[in-house]
């Protein structure tokens, strides 16, 4: 099956839309000419700055910059003072919203992701936004990474067809200090997985 990069215009919608659509599809990083891949399986949806739990709701910063630029440019930030994170830009230019990429399962280069995880289960390699910018090896330097471009070493391409019906909404996860109604908005989405699986 030959690899299919999303498109620009894949992104350029609405951040809930996104979020959604972003579940099932496949996150590439490319290190050394080999691809290091997994199926999303978790995302969210942070929506410009009216939305209290996004970057951008204190305005435009040095930080935060990226995601008021192009749809489907990587937005990777540092947090805790030890974590990157990486989210996906979406709407149009000027409109500060994100999807962040909080779930995979590895596909390709379990190796590479086995090195980055020392110790770790293979049920905890990637399952957590931290965790699969360790594994994948992402940081800081991929920010502003165009997603769309083949020449770059990050990239989200088509993945495995999956029906609304098997992706679960629910509030944003480590918000709670959020005011409402954007605390409890249901824009964590995943693939709803068999119990004691």
């Amino acid at each position: 099956m030959s690899s299919k990069i999303l498109p620009r215009d894949f992104y350029a919608r609405s951040v809930v839309d996104v979020a959604k659509d972003l579940v099932g599809m496949r996150l590439v990083r490319i290190f050394d000419s080999k691809r290091i891949s997994g199926i999303i399986l978790e995302t969210e949806a942070y929506d410009g700055e009216n939305d209290l739990a996004c970057h951008a709701r204190l305005g435009k910063t040095k930080r935060n910059a990226v995601m008021f630029g192009d749809p489907g440019h990587a937005y990777v930030y540092f947090t805790y003072g030890m974590h990157w994170c990486l989210n996906c830009v979406t709407g149009p230019q000027g409109y500060p919203a994100a999807v962040l990429i909080r779930t995979i399962q590895p596909i390709e280069g379990i190796s590479f992701i086995v090195t980055n995880r020392p110790g770790a289960k293979e049920k905890d390699w990637c399952n957590g936004p931290a965790k699969l910018t360790r594994a994948l090896s992402i940081d800081g330097n991929f920010n502003d990474t165009d997603l769309c471009d083949k020449k770059n070493n990050l990239l989200i391409e088509k993945g495995i067809q999956i029906t609304q019906q098997s992706i679960i909404s629910s509030s944003r996860i480590g918000i709670g200090s959020v005011p409402e109604p954007w605390r409890s908005k249901a824009w964590n989405f995943k693939i709803a997985m068999p119990e004691n699986s």
